[in-house]
């Protein structure tokens, strides 16, 4: 389920892509032209990766540290920019406080399993 949650927004930023850009540019994300290739990338490929269940501890760190990112940059609701719905921005926010946390468990989580593996060869 967390991979999916990756995976589709990942594909909808593509067919989006300038209205993508417009809102990265409206809440002051820096290098948007880098950083919204790189996030269709990561989003696509990690959430696959997650699906499929490989490097599953790897993968659900960087997706942890990538949504802080995306949350504290994106769903901003403290800040004020025209036609926000300051609600919305602090529902998505809050979400993905619960996504991160569910992502820092996955990776623990996998850790341990990975050690009984190598208790149990």
């Amino acid at each position: 389920m967390l991979g999916g949650y990756f995976l589709y927004p990942g594909i909808t930023k593509i067919p989006r892509y300038d209205f993508m850009i417009e809102y990265m540019t409206l809440h002051n994300i820096p290098l948007v032209d880098i950083l919204l290739p790189l996030t269709i990338v990561l989003q696509i490929a990690l959430g696959i990766m997650l699906i499929i269940g490989y490097k599953i501890k790897e993968t659900a760190i960087i997706l942890a540290g990538m949504t802080m990112l995306i949350n504290f940059g994106m769903h901003d609701f403290w800040n004020e920019y025209s036609n926000m719905d300051v609600g919305h921005e602090m529902q998505n926010f809050f979400k993905n406080l619960g996504i991160f946390a569910g992502l820092l468990v996955l990776s623990a989580s996998a850790k341990v399993n990975q050690w009984r593996l190598l208790k149990e060869t």
